[in-house]
């Protein structure tokens, strides 16, 4: 607590160059993503050049919501904001392994197939994560998100592995937070520049925006109808590049 105060008006150092890498990171992501778009069940590629794109769109889409965040703890810890931004993407880094593995085992089964099952589990999946947004769980994680100064106070560790430490909390609390919408990301073809945007908007609505907390509802009952039609009426499916 006594450090907190000590540095209670340290000035904000960190945020012209954490604007700058979420900006930089949106036109690397934009270079190298361009014309991927092959819609749901898009193929991940090799893990390297996989966890490459991964780290480049996890620091585009996270680092506007996370701002508010990282400035806080830039101003609040002797050991600045990089230490805390390194355990925060190394959690959403996690998070994209964990998910690579589970892509590439479906895409062992074959229910992908779009000419098969393919409408009907991307549709499946819309619902879960419209679903998952009224759960105990996405609302405990989003006020974690959404409290910066709670989460200082509560999850505090002094020195550079302390504020790491902090960062993967907060950042697990991020993965907890946004992986329904991360789905809905995955489902509608994850190399796509146009729903990686939107899932972007929506993040940071939810976790910056006053009333960023009051989205749930409506935007579970968008997603769980945004279901229906994808595994009903799937070639109709605004945005949406057939396989």
């Amino acid at each position: 607590m006594n450090t907190r105060v000590e540095h209670a008006f340290k000035p904000f150092t960190a945020a012209p160059v954490l604007v700058g890498l979420a900006l930089a990171a949106w036109v690397l992501t934009v270079w190298r993503m361009r014309g991927m778009d092959m819609g749901p069940g898009t193929d991940l590629g090799g893990l390297g050049w996989y966890l490459g794109i991964w780290v480049t769109m996890t620091a585009a889409m996270m680092l506007p919501s996370a701002l508010p965040m990282l400035l806080v703890v830039d101003r609040t810890s002797p050991a600045g904001a990089w230490p805390f931004a390194g355990g925060y993407l190394a959690a959403w880094t996690a998070f994209g392994l964990a998910a690579y593995g589970v892509s590439r085992a479906l895409a062992g089964t074959g229910v992908l197939a779009w000419d098969r099952a393919g409408p009907y589990v991307a549709g499946s999946a819309l619902a879960a994560a419209g679903l998952y947004q009224l759960t105990p769980l996405k609302r405990a994680c989003l006020h974690h998100c959404r409290s910066p100064l709670g989460f200082i106070m509560h999850h505090w560790r002094s020195g550079k592995l302390g504020a790491l430490r902090m960062g993967a909390e907060h950042g697990t609390f991020c993965v907890g937070c946004c992986v329904g919408l991360m789905l809905v990301l995955f489902t509608l073809g994850v190399m796509s520049l146009l729903w990686m945007a939107i899932v972007t908007a929506v993040i940071f609505a939810e976790k910056v925006l006053p009333a960023g907390a009051r989205f749930s509802v409506p935007l579970a009952l968008l997603l769980v109808a945004a279901g229906v039609w994808l595994a009903a009426w799937p070639d109709s499916f605004p945005g949406l590049v057939q396989p």
